[in-house]
C-alpha cells in the first residue's frame, strides 16, 4: 500500500468517524456501540491476519506497542463516544483538528526532536481562540462537560501516535491495528458493565445504529487504524495529522446535509480560526522566509 493511498483513506475515515459515532449512539448504549464496534473489528482482524498470513508477535515489544496504541484506540474513542451524544458531529471533528498542535507538543517533550516555536506558539493561541468561540454557542454543544471529555480524548489520541513513533517497532502496521484493539477490549467490556450493567436492550437498536457500527468496525477501524499507523510509520506524528486540517470540512458539510445539524455561525467561524492556526503551525515559518527572500 503507498503512503499517498494510506493518508487520503486516513482523511475519508476520520471526516466519516464523527458522524458514525453519533449514528451508532442513538440507540445504542455508546461504551455498547463502541465495543461492538472493536469486537467485530478484532473478528475480521483476526480472520484477516492468517489469510494474509501476517505474523502477529505478542513478545514485549510488541505488546509495548498494543498498549500505547490503546491509548488512542480505547482512550480517545472512549472519551469521544461518551461525549458524541452531546456534541454535533462538526464539533468533534474540529476539536480534533487540534491534534497536529497536541503531538507537536508532545512530540517536542517524548520525542526531543521537534522545536516549538512563535510561530507554533502562535498557532496554538489561534486554534484554541477558534475553539473558545466555536463552544460559545450552545447550538453546537449540549453540555459543557462533554467538551471536557472531547478534549481528553483528543489528548491521549494524540499521545498515543508520538508513543508508537518513540516505540520505532518493526511490526506489521496491520498486526499492531488488531492487536491495539484486542488488547482493548477487556477495558470496553468493563466500562460497559461498570455504566450500563451489562443491559442489551436489542429491541430498541435501529438500523441506522446498527449499519454505522458495521462501517466504524470494517471503515473506521481496520482500514482507518491501519491506514494510520501504516503512514505514522513513514511520516512524524504531526504531519500525520496534518488530515484534520482537512477534515472539519466535510465533517461539517456532512453533519449538515446528512444530519441535519445547525451550521451555528460560532461553529463556522470557530472552525475557521482553528484550521487558520493549524496553517500558521504547518507553514508560517516557510512563508515569512519566502516574503523576507523575495
Amino acid at each position: 500500500m503507498s503512503v499517498p493511498a494510506a493518508y487520503a483513506a486516513v482523511v475519508v475515515v476520520w471526516a466519516t468517524t464523527p458522524l458514525g459515532v453519533i449514528w451508532s449512539s442513538e440507540t445504542v448504549h455508546p461504551v455498547l456501540a463502541a465495543l461492538m464496534r472493536m469486537a467485530l473489528a478484532a473478528a475480521l482482524g483476526l480472520a484477516l491476519l492468517k489469510w494474509r498470513g501476517i505474523e502477529f508477535p505478542w513478545h514485549a515489544k510488541a505488546l509495548r506497542v498494543y498498549v500505547v496504541s490503546c491509548l488512542g484506540i480505547f482512550g480517545g474513542m472512549i472519551c469521544t463516544y461518551l461525549s458524541a451524544p452531546y456534541l454535533s458531529s462538526g464539533m468533534v471533528s474540529v476539536m480534533y483538528g487540534l491534534t497536529p498542535i497536541f503531538s507537536g507538543l508532545l512530540a517536542m517533550l517524548l520525542l526531543q526532536n521537534q522545536r516549538f516555536g512563535l510561530f507554533q506558539w502562535l498557532a496554538t493561541l489561534v486554534s484554541l481562540s477558534g475553539l473558545i468561540i466555536v463552544c460559545s454557542n450552545n447550538l453546537v454543544i449540549k453540555d459543557e462537560r462533554a467538551v471536557l471529555l472531547l478534549l481528553s480524548g483528543v489528548l491521549l489520541f494524540s499521545l498515543s501516535g508520538v508513543m508508537v513513533k518513540r516505540e520505532g517497532s518493526e511490526v506489521h502496521p496491520f498486526a499492531v491495528t488488531i492487536g491495539a484493539i484486542t488488547v482493548s477490549l477487556p477495558a470496553y467490556f468493563l466500562v460497559w458493565m461498570l455504566m450500563d450493567g451489562g443491559h442489551l436492550d436489542s429491541e430498541q437498536w435501529s438500523s441506522k445504529s446498527l449499519y454505522a457500527i458495521l462501517y466504524l468496525a470494517i471503515f473506521g477501524s481496520l482500514i482507518g487504524f491501519f491506514s494510520y499507523f501504516y503512514v505514522l510509520r513513514h511520516l512524524p506524528p504531526s504531519t500525520v495529522a496534518l488530515v484534520t486540517l482537512i477534515t472539519p470540512v466535510f465533517a461539517i458539510a456532512m453533519g449538515h446535509l446528512l444530519n441535519h445539524e445547525i451550521l451555528a455561525p460560532s461553529l463556522l467561524y470557530g472552525g475557521a480560526l482553528v484550521l487558520f492556526g493549524l496553517v500558521i503551525y504547518f507553514w508560517g515559518e516557510r512563508v515569512v522566509r519566502v516574503v523576507r527572500m523575495r
